[in-house]
């Protein structure tokens, strides 16, 4: 009904309408909206409404701030002060250890190993359960994938158990259960147990095994040593099937690459690969290969970027804060650090701490990015996230009673 105005009010209009709007609205705002009335409250808690509302949010790359002034943040868009949003649950003054407390992404959950203890978090509901873990003695656990399980939607949290003695131990902990589940190592070979045990921590995420590529219900590693040392590998990336619960190996681009890592392009299997220039001054040149056909194994090149080829055509400078001129970009430029895809269009690749450029995924140059002045340091991790509003399974599973020291006041 219209009001005494003659105007038309919001709840005048077809239901219909009304959802559309609500599911467009960034995740905070839909929380403001649950405060308004109950009938947005009922329609905007309905599972239907939260995955169409998660499916329409950007995956965005999580910087690294190293508590300067922040531990972590969701980089939007260059330029832009949204770039400056604080992830939950690494609030300001909170203290800061190193990027291994983030072990983890999955749609709008990530998981975060604090101590001994791990947990599961929505920095959107700010919300958080304590993941049940191994209790073998003196033993040293940590998350080598967090994936979603197709056939029954469960998120589940991959997890090496490394004891002071003895080998390896692969475990399943399902979101919401009571006791981890574990995992023969199941491969096209036997493996001895020595063997197993060294493949299992290759599948440890860190500075020498970044997380793996969730694609076709398969996790996907590409340590930068390979499989060269078990027997029988024949690839140098190792395929974990989340259904069958077994590895197999996968063959990356035939060039050697002295930096590589796989990552997710537009829903696809990626992959980058630095090398040196003639010149040798270090990897400042990246190929990004694509997977063409996955059942054949058949990568193909996207496109190459060649800094020397940037600067040539485009006469790109930095400028020096401190020294108050300009330096040329090659000078500034020693070693192409990481790549994450921005959009559906635009790449960032990390060549120090404060700047990173920007390209579109056709190989096109767009510009630098400059964090490291006023803003955060511009470490990029191999994480993205993409905000949801749909609440953690929790099963049986109870929520810590304890706010947890990294969290802080909300």
């Amino acid at each position: 009904m219209p009001d005494f105005r003659g105007n038309t009010l919001l709840e005048d209009l077809p239901k219909d309408l009304i959802d559309s709007i609500l599911v467009l609205l960034p995740s905070k705002d839909v929380g403001r909206c649950r405060a308004v009335s109950k009938s947005w409250y009922s329609t905007t808690s309905t599972s239907e409404f939260m995955l169409e509302h998660h499916r329409r949010q950007p995956s965005l790359p999580i910087i690294n701030g190293q508590g300067c002034p922040a531990s972590f943040v969701l980089f939007r868009a260059a330029g832009t002060s949204s770039s400056n949003q604080k992830l939950w649950p690494f609030n300001p003054g909170t203290r800061y250890h190193s990027d291994s407390c983030l072990q983890g992404t999955c749609d709008g959950l990530i998981v975060i190993k604090w101590g001994c203890q791990l947990y599961v978090c929505n920095p959107v509901i700010r919300k958080h359960v304590i993941l049940p873990q191994p209790q073998a003695a003196q033993a040293v656990n940590g998350v080598s994938g967090f994936y979603r399980h197709h056939p029954t939607e469960e998120y589940r949290v991959l997890l090496v158990s490394t004891p002071s003695q003895g080998k390896s131990n692969l475990y399943v902990i399902t979101v919401g259960s009571t006791e981890p589940r574990h995992v023969t190592v199941k491969m096209p070979i036997v493996l001895s147990s020595y063997v197993e045990h060294r493949f299992l921590v290759r599948l440890l995420l860190g500075s020498n095994c970044p997380p793996p590529v969730q694609h076709r219900g398969c996790l996907h590693w590409c340590p930068p040593c390979g499989a060269g040392d078990i027997p029988g590998a024949i690839g140098d990336i190792i395929v974990f099937d989340t259904e069958a619960e077994s590895f197999r190996w996968m063959h990356s681009p035939a060039h050697q690459y002295p930096d590589k890592k796989l990552f997710d392009m537009k829903g696809g299997l990626a992959f980058w690969g630095g090398k040196c220039t003639k010149l040798n001054i270090g990897l400042t040149v990246i190929d990004i290969w694509v997977m063409q056909d996955y059942e054949g194994r058949i990568w193909g090149l996207h496109y190459r970027i060649d800094l020397s080829t940037l600067e040539l055509s485009r006469q790109l400078y930095l400028t020096s804060y401190k020294k108050k001129k300009k330096t040329p970009l090659h000078s500034a430029v020693r070693w192409f650090n990481d790549v994450v895809l921005l959009n559906d269009r635009e790449l960032l690749i990390r060549f120090n701490s404060k700047h990173v450029l920007r390209c579109d995924t056709d190989g096109k140059f767009l510009g630098i990015v400059n964090v490291g002045k006023s803003q955060y340091r511009m470490m990029l991790t191999p994480y993205c996230l993409s905000e949801s509003i749909i609440p953690i399974p929790s099963g049986d599973m109870q929520e810590d009673d304890e706010v947890p020291p990294f969290i802080g006041h909300v």
